[in-house]
């Protein structure tokens, strides 16, 4: 029985070394009430606002963390952290019982004896104090963080590295606390190994048992059992490990590939029902050839996603959100996660969503630009928190790469220095995935650059790339066709502001944008750089639509946003779907990054409350299993990619209009298709539609003829699969006073069906609502053409308002909502 459950903690604030034991506590405070697991920042929040809790500097002071507890039961009674950040020591009625230098690594304490009400208390001390002491130095400076000692600290660089603004230090008993009695069986530890042998799938338990002794033991996986009898030893544990077969399991898949099929693994202790969780059985490898990729149960992947930040930046728990997230990642396509070095390894929960919905995830270990120190006390704390990891793990499929970290090759390597060997990529970490989990690949650093190669590991073609061609290093979108980029681990970073209505929430009005203090506070900086992110926005406003920014700004803040918006989304637009297409050679797209750390024009697709920016919606069309690319391939035509990723075979119908500016269609040729599973089918357009026609007005005989061109894959029952329309001639568009857009909503179970309709071709047509979750917008629509979008309603009684625009309109509709009532009827 865990007697922390209810327990009631609070925190306070010291003099770094001012109080070395809890007896010399003031119980006048200042205290606050902190909910754990949580953090010091996450008690700012609660008491004073997130405002305060992002501007506080939890490592400048030590911190204390104190509960009482009832006692019940009888011992030993073990007490667990699960994380401590970062540098703690624990007392246990006013004695010290142990000390924690790593945010990562568990800390469990055994008592034989105590009193029937008992005080925990946890000094947290300054990080700010322990780094003003002299280390020995890196062979390189980090360009990250200005403190080059935290290379000796196994902590998160979040709320240490400039350019996360907005996320505090994370400090305090951040994972969860328990206290466990004897009177039932305790699991100490536990090792659970699942692989494929042929068609069978095998699972190697491996267990450590204290607290009441047990007679039996049963696992029991999907009806399959096995049993032992456990031997206790002097020291009252026993050690078992079990073995089972199942016959012709079902692999896990990516969702995006098949179905994400895991088997629940329960424990039985003399009839005592433990959950071990699910289980899944895959095979990974790395695709053979140049470059990288994965190949997942003999099926090479296109891994698409995003760089992961926590869904909660200031007190790093909230299941909920994070649920939520990873859901949304799913119906936007989103079948791999990167967890880079910067920040901290996730919640068991966020694993096993991951398994379950068919996420993939690349788990860094936090390590980032710094040079790890060749210390064998360094070296003994980064190994335990790796071994913690992987056997947290146990059997989740989900886990498909463990990386050495981000950017820990790259760093040396910019700064000229060579043959760099980093002793914790080279020998310790490879050693211990070898040994504890082989079902998962090893990568040295993201980037790298192909083991035994001899290219440096920033280079884009050769491995795996950080590639920011387009974007940071604002060269041209065509860039995306030269740089060669095999595996994309990071890419895309903008400055992406979210939507009218949320800058409105946080800053009072649009008018802030790209000038106020408040608003440049959230603008991603490279630490030291003369510019930011948002200057790297504005450059491809300027290159790509022709204007100004500034004058534009100057004179219409909301229409500046708009088309920095529209910016980010043709680059999102052109680089994903060459990288996607058939022949590319690259084989994964990872974004950074997934949410914004607090509110403002961060790097994330998500703003800070989880809310979808404008690219999320072209990368979602993009990512989705079943889809139809439309590139230009210069004088050459059009392409067209018909991609099923399922594993499922597919009839549709493959259409191909062309529209005139006046809404003539004078190309309408439709073709039925077969798609086999995860099959793609590249067709030119003058192929498939019978002719030559200068689709994509490059030969200039004359005025173009056309305005726009459409690719979909229809189902006879389902309708439209997939869509994909092309504004022919490029992206600077005339803004037209109407181009007579009109949205009607009706309410269907759950929402609302809102169609958009156009009269000429509507450019990323988008809509701003209230009272639901948008499910798709920042869409093209031909002359004449039609979309419908669903909005999932907040709840039963919400009202859907709102209005839609296009980029080259410059007057806005009102979303009609209209009800049918059951005579026929219509009530609006």
């Amino acid at each position: 029985m865990d007697l922390l459950g209810e327990a009631r903690w609070r925190c306070l604030r010291v003099e770094p070394g001012s109080v070395n034991h809890p007896g010399e506590l003031s119980d006048e405070g200042p205290w606050l009430p902190v909910r754990i697991p949580g953090t010091v920042a996450g008690a700012i929040r609660d008491a004073d606002g997130a405002a305060a809790a992002r501007a506080s500097s939890p490592d400048a002071d030590d911190w204390w963390f104190v509960t009482d507890v009832a006692v019940s039961g009888h011992g030993p009674w073990r007490l667990s952290f699960d994380g401590l950040a970062t540098l703690a020591d624990v007392w246990v009625d006013g004695i010290h019982v142990a000390s924690s230098e790593s945010m990562f690594v568990p800390l469990t304490v055994v008592l034989d004896r105590l009193p029937p009400t008992v005080r925990i208390a946890v000094r947290c001390a300054s990080l700010d104090a322990a780094l003003r002491r002299r280390r020995p130095r890196g062979r390189w400076r980090s360009s990250l963080v200005p403190a080059q000692g935290l290379r000796w600290f196994r902590t998160t660089m979040l709320g240490r590295a400039p350019v996360f603004g907005g996320a505090p230090a994370p400090v305090g008993p951040w994972r969860p606390v328990r206290l466990v009695d004897a009177n039932s069986p305790v699991l100490l530890e536990r090792s659970v190994r699942s692989s494929l042998r042929g068609s069978d799938g095998v699972v190697e338990v491996d267990l450590v048992l204290s607290g009441a002794t047990v007679a039996e033991a049963v696992l029991d996986i999907g009806g399959v059992t096995t049993r032992v009898q456990p031997g206790y030893g002097a020291d009252g544990t026993a050690r078992i490990s079990l073995r089972l077969t199942l016959p012709d399991v079902r692999t896990w898949w990516p969702h995006t590939y098949g179905a994400p099929n895991l088997y629940a693994v329960q424990l039985f202790l003399d009839g005592l029902r433990m959950e071990l969780g699910n289980i899944g059985f895959r095979s990974v490898e790395k695709s053979p050839g140049d470059g990288f990729g994965l190949r997942i149960n003999g099926v090479d992947v296109f891994c698409r996603g995003l760089v992961w930040t926590p869904s909660d930046s200031i007190s790093l728990d909230d299941p909920a959100r994070t649920r939520r997230t990873l859901e949304m990642c799913v119906a936007a396509g989103v079948d791999t996660i990167r967890i880079p070095g910067t920040m901290v390894y996730e919640s068991d929960e966020f694993y096993s969503a991951c398994a379950e919905l068919g996420i993939m995830v690349w788990q860094d270990v936090m390590l980032a630009t710094t040079d790890p120190p060749d210390d064998p006390h360094f070296r003994s704390l980064l190994e335990d928190e790796v071994r913690a990891l992987l056997r947290r793990w146990g059997g989740n499929p989900a886990p498909v790469v463990l990386c050495g970290g981000s950017e820990t090759e790259q760093q040396p390597a910019m700064l000229g220095l060579t043959d760099v060997s980093i002793a914790a990529l080279d020998e310790w970490l490879p050693a211990i995935v070898a040994r504890e989990l082989p079902g998962t690949v090893w990568v040295s650093s993201s980037p790298s650059a192909p083991p035994g190669s001899d290219a440096l590991p920033i280079a884009v073609r050769s491995g795996i790339a950080h590639y920011f061609g387009v974007g940071g290093y604002r060269r041209p979108i065509g860039d995306v066709r030269a740089a060669g980029v095999r595996f994309a681990a990071e890419s895309l970073a903008f400055s992406i502001p979210p939507s009218d209505t949320a800058i409105e929430a946080a800053f009072g009005s649009v008018n802030v944008a790209g000038h106020h203090p408040r608003w440049k506070a959230a603008v991603p900086r490279d630490n030291g750089a003369s510019w930011d992110f948002e200057d790297v926005r504005d450059h491809y406003v300027r290159t790509i639509f022709g204007v100004d920014p500034s004058e534009v700004r100057w004179s219409d803040p909301a229409r500046y946003l708009v088309l920095g918006r529209a910016a980010i989304c043709e680059a999102y637009s052109e680089v994903l779907q060459y990288w996607r297409r058939s022949g590319s050679g690259c084989r994964g797209a990872l974004i950074l990054s997934a949410r914004d750390l607090q509110p403002g024009a961060g790097w994330g697709v998500l703003d800070a409350d989880g809310n979808p920016k404008a690219p999320w919606w072209v990368a979602a069309r993009i990512f989705a299993p079943i889809t139809v690319l439309l590139t230009d391939d210069g004088l050459d035509g059009l392409r067209v990619d018909a991609i099923n990723d399922t594993s499922d075979v597919l009839d549709v119908t493959l259409r191909l209009q062309a529209h005139t500016p006046s809404g003539a269609v004078p190309v309408d040729v439709s073709v039925p298709l077969r798609l086999g599973p995860h099959e793609t089918k590249v067709f030119s357009w003058a192929a498939v539609t019978g002719g030559f026609t200068d689709i994509n007005s490059v030969y200039r005989f004359g005025p173009p003829a056309f305005e726009t061109a459409t690719a979909r894959l229809l189902d006879h029952a389902a309708g439209i699969l997939a869509e994909s329309v092309r504004f022919v001639g490029g992206p600077a568009r005339a803004v037209e006073r109407g181009i007579g857009l009109s949205a009607t909503a009706r309410p269907v179970e759950g929402g609302w069906s809102v169609c958009v309709g156009t009269e000429t071709a509507a450019q990323y047509v988008h809509l701003d609502v209230t009272g639901g979750d948008l499910q798709d917008s920042w869409f093209h629509l031909p002359p004449g053409g039609s979309r419908t979008v669903a909005v999932r309603a907040w709840d039963p009684t919400s009202v859907l308002t709102g209005r839609v625009s296009a980029l080259n309109s410059a007057t806005s509709t009102p979303i009609r909502v209209v009800v049918d009532s059951g005579d026929g009827s219509v009530s609006v």
